[in-house]
Formats: C-alpha cells, sequence, structure tokens
C-alpha cells in the first residue's frame, strides 16, 4: 500500500523511503550511506564516526542563531522478525505496509516504527517549511536493539549540544525521564550425542503462535514464552515415558520474547499416542496458567521429514532440560517508587543446538544496578550448577530522573498548551539511549517522547496514526519554544 496523503506529509514521506532501506541491527550501512547523501543534497555538514553513528547539523532557522544546539536522537536499526509462514528477507525486501483504520502495521513482520517513526520527524526538521529552530544536531546510533553499542561506542566531541530529545519512546501523551539499564549473558552448555535408538522415529514437537513482544515493555504482561513452554513440554515428557530429545532451537533476538520453539525427538512408534496425549495435557494446564494470554498458542508433536540419526545422551538430556527449566523468565520484582513499573525482570530469549553445544541467550534488566547483577549473578549460579560457562556483556546503564530538568520543563508547559493536557512523567523499563548518552556527554539535559506504537519487536507492531500528527505537532511546538 501507499502511505501517500497522511499527515504529516513530511515525516511520513521519509517514513516511506527509511522502511525500504535494509537496516536490521549490525546492518545500518546503506541506511547511514543514505541520511549522508541525503544531508550533501541539502548542502548540510553531516559525518559518521567509526561505529556507523551519524550526526546532521542543520542550521537555525532565521533569526534564532542564537539559541542553544538542540540533539534529536534516534536509532537506525530495527528488530527483524517475522511470522514463520510469511516469506519476506529483511536484507533486500521494503516492510509491507498495511493499513487497518487508524493503524499502520506490516504484512507478518516488524514494522520499524520503533524507531523509523522519530527518524522520519528527525529528517523532517529539515525540509518542513514550518518548523521553527534554532542550530540542531540529529543524532542517529547504530546497534540500539542490541544493547545499545553504537550510543555506547559515541566519542567525545561528536556533539556540541547539551539539549537532547530521544525520540524513541512509544506512548502519546507521556515523557519519559528514567530507564532501566541491562546487560546480556550467553550460557554455553557442552553436550554430548550417541547413535538414536534403535526402534525410534524422527518428530518434531513445536511450540508456535505465541505473541512475543518487547522483552521489556511487554514483559509485564506475562505472556508466554515458546522455549520455557518447551523446554517443561519436554522435561515433564523426559520422566514420564523414553523420549531423546536431538535438538533444542527457539528464539531470534536477545530483546524479543521468544514466539516459538521447535525440538527434534526421536520417540518409540508404539509410544507416540501416549507421547502425544501427554503433551497435550501439560499444553491445557499452560493455556489455563496463562489465562487467556495467548489465545492463539499452537503445540503440535509431528513427523520429521528428515531421518534423525545422533541424539543427546542421557546425562547431557537431562541437565539441559533442567537448565532450561530452571533459568529465571519474566518479572523478577517492581519499583517501590513508581507504581506500575518493572524493576528487574529476565528474558529466556535464544537457544539453539550445535555440534557440541547448546548455547541460550539471556537480557536482563533492572532500573536498580545492584540487582541487575544479582539477577546476573544467579543466571550465572544456575548455569556452573549445570555444568555450563558463561559470559556477560557489559552492562548499558539506567538513565536516572531529573525533576528539575529545564527541558522537562518547556515540554511538559509545551505539551499542555500544544496537546490540551499535562503530559504523565513516566520511566521505561526499557533501554533508551538518554542513560548512556548522559554519561558520554555529562551535563546533557534530556527527555524522551514520540508517538503510539503498540507490540514493539513482533510482528504484531503498529503504530497510531493520528497519534503521529500529535507527536510531530508537540516536536515542532518544543523546537519553537527552545529557539525563543
Amino acid at each position: 500500500m501507499s502511505i501517500e496523503g497522511l499527515e504529516p506529509k513530511e515525516l511520513w514521506k521519509h517514513f516511506d523511503k527509511i522502511r525500504s532501506i535494509p537496516r536490521c541491527s549490525g546492518h545500518e550501512e546503506q541506511l547511514a550511506e543514505y541520511l549522508l547523501s541525503y544531508a550533501k543534497g541539502k548542502n548540510l555538514e553531516a559525518k559518521k564516526d567509526s561505529n556507523g553513528n551519524v550526526v546532521i547539523k542543520v542550521p537555525a532557522t532565521p533569526g534564532h542563531e542564537n539559541a542553544p544546539v538542540v540533539v534529536l536522537q534516534g536509532h537506525m536499526d530495527m528488530v527483524c522478525e517475522k511470522n514463520a509462514d510469511v516469506d519476506h528477507d529483511f536484507s533486500k525486501d521494503p516492510i509491507e505496509l498495511v493499513l487497518d483504520g487508524d493503524w499502520l502495521k506490516a504484512n507478518g513482520t516488524t514494522l520499524g516504527a520503533d524507531n523509523g517513526i522519530g527518524l522520519a520527524a528527525a529528517l523532517a526538521t529539515i525540509d518542513a517549511e514550518d518548523v521553527v529552530h534554532g542550530p540542531l544536531e540529529l543524532l542517529f546510533t547504530v546497534d540500539e536493539e542490541v544493547g545499545l553499542t553504537g550510543a555506547g561506542k559515541l566519542e567525545p566531541g561528536f556533539l556540541e549540544g547539551k539539549t537532547l530529545l530521544n525520540l524513541d519512546s512509544e506512548e502519546i501523551g507521556a515523557v519519559y525521564i528514567g530507564c532501566s539499564g541491562g546487560g546480556d549473558s550467553t550460557t554455553r552448555f557442552p553436550v554430548k550425542f550417541v547413535d538414536a535408538p534403535v526402534g525410534t522415529k524422527s518428530y518434531l514437537l513445536k511450540v508456535t503462535g505465541l505473541r512475543g513482544g518487547h522483552s521489556g515493555i511487554d514483559i509485564i504482561e506475562q505472556r508466554g514464552n515458546a522455549i520455557k513452554i518447551l523446554g517443561r513440554l519436554l522435561w515433564k515428557a523426559s520422566r514420564m515415558q523414553p523420549c531423546h530429545v536431538a535438538s533444542i532451537n527457539g528464539g531470534n533476538k536477545r530483546n524479543a520474547i521468544p514466539r516459538e520453539a521447535v525440538a527434534e525427538v526421536m520417540v518409540l512408534e508404539t509410544a507416540v499416542d501416549e507421547l502425544s496425549k501427554l503433551i497435550a495435557d501439560e499444553t491445557q494446564r499452560i493455556a489455563e496458567e496463562l489465562g487467556g494470554r495467548e489465545k492463539d498458542m499452537d503445540v503440535r508433536i509431528e513427523m520429521a521429514e528428515k531421518p534423525i540419526t545422533q541424539v543427546l545422551d542421557e546425562e547431557s538430556q537431562k541437565k539441559l532440560l533442567n537448565l532450561i527449566l530452571a533459568i529465571p523468565h519474566g518479572v523478577e520484582a517492581m519499583s517501590y517508587d513508581i507504581p506500575g513499573l518493572v524493576e528487574t525482570s529476565n528474558n529466556l530469549a535464544t537457544i539453539s543446538t550445535g555440534a557440541k553445544e547448546v548455547v541460550i541467550g539471556t537480557s536482563t534488566r533492572s532500573s536498580i544496578g545492584s540487582a541487575l547483577q544479582a539477577l546476573r549473578d544467579r543466571i550465572r549460579a544456575v548455569a556452573e550448577l549445570a555444568g555450563a560457562e558463561i559470559t556477560e556483556d557489559e552492562p548499558y546503564p539506567g538513565w536516572k530522573p531529573n525533576l528539575e530538568s529545564k527541558v522537562l520543563a518547556v515540554v511538559s508547559k509545551v505539551h499542555e498548551r500544544e496537546l490540551g493536557e499535562k503530559p504523565e512523567m513516566k520511566a521505561i523499563h526499557a533501554g533508551l539511549e538518554c542513560g548512556i548518552i548522559g554519561e558520554k556527554f555529562p551535563g546533557m539535559d534530556m527527555v524522551s517522547f514520540g508517538p503510539q506504537i503498540e507490540h514493539p519487536h513482533s510482528p504484531e507492531e503498529r503504530v497510531n496514526i493520528p497519534s503521529v500528527e500529535k507527536f510531530w505537532k508537540l516536536l515542532k511546538a518544543v523546537l519553537a519554544e527552545l529557539a525563543a
């Protein structure tokens, strides 16, 4: 479909271009080159650092040259997730758009409104004739979705401005002033294989149809985790009858709750009916526990197309299933200071089986540094009990709220004036780059706001079209106020 005719047209024009450029995390090169080329075509100064981050300098509108420099910031990458039955190559295919009333979504893939709408808004300030602003720096970072590593590698002197508007929030009517920190861990569990037992046949046990979602924002909803569900089913099955596991694979991204997982198993042909009943009964219990949150969950056992010749030995299988069952997933603690805010959580995100090891990826978040490390330590302890090795990425910092912020006062005033209501002041259980940028550039005064985006990091992602117009109206008015 075409989004021609949507307002504001300057913003949607840029989003339409952005959705046609491949930009999965770690592969933002084409978008970075487009940004540099676009800036050059507008005779604007632009540069890219050694890590791929881009900054474009936009001169002030006439009469506002002496206003403070304002940084508009967003990230280039998107989470590339799709449903298993969708034929889409993120390395070359443009995102296929679907209009659903007041919502814009994609056809079975992530939309990339996170953070494509923010990028489009920043670019629209270049050529929208009705925008009044002081000097601007448009900062576009890489790899935000895989640990905020682009922002973490920003070099001193890359920015001049001391006021920053992060355009990566996803709730209209709210202004974000704080976020959690986080860190990823990788568990490597060594396994041994043996020949598949005589008389067994190859089957696949699949868990599909789950909602998935953002591992920070959506973790509070207690949605199903395909890896945890599959692990539980296999753990139960292996204790009731001979069930030999050959592999377990599931999840794609550290920051997405896994929606699908599959195991290769070898089962005696005479025991398949009994196993199917056991799986169905346990699935029913899981569905009841989920309380209707996963109405499309589908668990099935089916014949494998290719024969399986090797399975995990008894000790490897027992320890692996215990490990999957024991690794924590979900909300660990709620905030005592901010009602309704998750303080600490963990996402058991990925699992893959290789020739000699099974690799498990987890992503841990917390607004309290010590709580973050405590939960990571707990995951390490569980892994080491199972005989696995674990490595931890360097954690990224959280962003502590500053209620005395000058830019917060401006945004709050303008929000009430332009949108007719005071904004909600919020912190988010997700990583915003403000925490890292504030650490890299001491004294940076920051807030974050954006349009209404729902279910990011999953094929259910969608953006509310009227909210984009409100977001743009707010951004223009804030820039004008700061310029004055």
